[in-house]
């Protein structure tokens, strides 16, 4: 018999396992600074070229490896903070299965030169697709370099799937923030293509998020501080004003680790029940530490997801801190009761005469009389009384008012009735309920939905038109261009696609590595500039800024539901055979752009039905 089950070969093996842990260079990034932060650095330098394809070098002056170490360090399930089992139950460090520099190593060249403090000179280990190529003594201070070239060199499959320099940088750019949020007593530096991208200093958790974030977040920063038994929280919320449409700046760490958790998120969110509107984000960079035995953060190759064993005490004190947190600093709506009284009265003198108020007649008010219109005063039109209203021009009550017509005079040139059906002909669109148009049609009456509909037209105005027809979006140019704050990438995923963004109506130009200015917008959203901008970097945060084609349908999809109509608009009759007209002319007039009915049609048999 022939044997069909085989071990897999060490390097074919490591490289299955480097597709689990390392997916672009920005998972390089992310492993090698968890380290150096392990290690004890106090000062960790990033140096980037061409996104990390081409070369990512991680320095630290952490307490290094000796030589034996350097030599195991790319083995498989090699590290020193395991020793059993049960050790994966009370971690208190970032890497500890001994699969990153392993995987690592499996596709790429990696350099390591590393020094421990009582070392008399340290040592060069040279090691291409988990081969050890060389192996010297080299000096260097107390720390480690890790020097990792030709990405996925070994692996071309892998290396097709990466994206361009700016996406991918984009994402070592997060890497690297995380991790800088989470240590705010270590110095970072991240270098591109030799230019610095962030030079920042120790210091407080305040002076790194605004280090990060820019100067201008110092202001809506809330402290936010709670110490239970379950979980310790500590950290800064933004203020409700600075909310915004599209996520990107929440940040969430457990025992320094950062995490992503959908029930902590929602339970922070409804801390900020009746401060924002729905649909905002606010600001967050919360420390959460709870003890190690009784959180899982083993479940997530990338360890981002963690599991906790009390989850629901831990969801309810998160919230009721944020929400302290708020109030204490009176930015949630409260009740003062050692407020002064509103109504001031004077303290009465002992002695003093307190006078009758007095009601003061006017005996010769009449509420029936015009102004200026002379008349002798009776006693009915005193103040309290009542006059017979005059019955001049009682005719007038009743006269009809009559729809303008061909021969009115106050429409000199009649506007064509909009065709919507042979039965629409010479007919009013009547407007339902302030949401709802009806309108005839040559099989009944048909109902249109008037902001789905709206939606409709505007999403083929934006995008389906466009392309047909290669024209831009008609702009609008703000009287007064406005300046927007932004976190560094997303300023450099605006400018990297401004030409696109441009062929949608959005101009907008970089003022500094932290804000943008908006020039002009898509001219039916010049109310809603924050509102626009927040749709295009909502794509960006949601993971789906690299397919162009998805882009500009996610922008066109946002935009036309901020500049849509109400639910309640009252419409004039031009209006509403306006709307009807141009819903006609779209592609696809039955649904709006999320799939929903435009409209529903009752045939001349469900019209006659109850009358039979």
């Amino acid at each position: 018999m022939t044997q069909t089950i085989h071990v897999l070969p060490d390097h074919v093996a490591n490289q299955i396992a480097a597709g689990e842990v390392i997916q672009r260079p920005a998972s390089v990034v992310k492993e090698l600074m968890e380290n150096a932060v392990d290690a004890g650095a106090s000062q960790v330098e990033v140096h980037v070229l061409d996104a990390g394809r081409t070369s990512i070098q991680v320095m630290d002056n952490g307490a290094g490896m000796s030589a034996e170490d350097a030599r195991v360090c790319f083995t498989r399930h090699a590290t020193s903070k395991l020793s059993t089992a049960e050790d994966l139950f009370a971690l208190a460090t970032k890497g500890f299965r001994g699969e990153a520099l392993a995987s690592i190593a499996a596709i790429a060249q990696v350099e390591v030169n590393s020094c421990q403090a009582e070392a008399e000179v340290g040592i060069a280990i040279r090691c291409h697709g988990s081969e050890l190529m060389s192996e010297e003594p080299k000096a260097r201070a107390v720390g480690s370099t890790f020097h990792v070239k030709n990405l996925f060199y070994n692996v071309p499959a892998r290396r097709n799937f990466l994206k361009s320099d700016a996406v991918e940088l984009r994402h070592v750019v997060d890497e690297f923030q995380r991790v800088a949020f989470a240590h705010p007593d270590v110095a970072f530096v991240l270098t591109h293509q030799g230019n610095n991208l962030f030079q920042l200093k120790p210091g407080t958790t305040r002076q790194r998020i605004v280090g990060i974030l820019g100067p201008k977040h110092d202001e809506r920063l809330v402290p936010v501080q709670e110490e239970t038994d379950v979980v310790t929280v500590e950290g800064f919320v933004g203020k409700p004003d600075s909310a915004r449409r599209s996520r990107g700046e929440q940040f969430l760490f457990v025992n320094g680790r950062f995490v992503k958790h959908g029930l902590l998120h929602r339970a922070i969110l409804r801390a900020y029940e009746g401060l924002i509107a729905e649909g905002q984000h606010p600001l967050y960079a919360l420390y959460l530490t709870v003890e190690p035995t009784r959180v899982d953060v083993n479940i997530h190759p990338t360890k981002i997801e963690v599991k906790f064993e009390e989850e629901q005490p831990l969801l309810a004190i998160v919230k009721s801190a944020v929400k302290r947190g708020l109030g204490a600093h009176n930015v949630a709506p409260s009740i003062d009761f050692d407020a002064d009284a509103g109504l001031q009265i004077p303290d009465l003198k002992p002695g003093a005469m307190v006078p009758e108020p007095e009601i003061r007649v006017n005996p010769h008010f009449n509420p029936f009389e015009s102004p200026g219109r002379a008349s002798s005063p009776s006693f009915g039109e005193a103040h309290g009384g009542w006059s017979r209203p005059s019955s001049e021009g009682w005719k007038e009550l009743y006269q009809v008012m009559e729809s303008p017509g061909e021969d009115s005079p106050e429409q000199e040139s009649p506007q064509p009735a909009v065709d919507v059906g042979p039965e629409a002909n010479g007919l009013d669109v009547l407007q339902w309920k302030g949401k709802y148009l009806i309108v005839p049609t040559d099989g009944g009456l048909t109902m249109v939905h008037m902001r789905r509909a709206h939606m409709r037209i505007l999403f083929e105005q934006f995008l389906v038109q466009t392309e047909a027809s290669g024209q831009k979006v008609a702009s609008q140019a703000l009287l007064l261009p406005e300046q927007i704050t932004l976190t560094k990438a997303e300023v450099m995923a605006l400018v990297e696609t401004k030409t696109v963004l441009a062929s949608m109506g959005m101009d907008l130009a970089q003022v500094d590595e932290t804000t943008v200015e908006l020039k002009a917008v898509p001219a039916d959203l010049k109310t809603q500039v924050r509102e626009a901008l927040d749709a295009v970097l909502a794509t960006y945060h949601d993971g789906l800024w690299e397919s162009t084609e998805n882009r500009g349908v996610l922008w066109a999809k946002a935009w036309a539901q901020q500049a849509a109509m109400s639910s309640t608009e009252r419409l004039q009759p031009e209006a509403r055979r306006q709307l009807i007209q141009s819903l006609w002319a779209c592609e696809q007039p039955h649904v709006d752009p999320m799939g929903r009915s435009t409209m529903v049609t009752l045939t001349d048999t469900d019209l006659e039905t109850p009358f039979l």
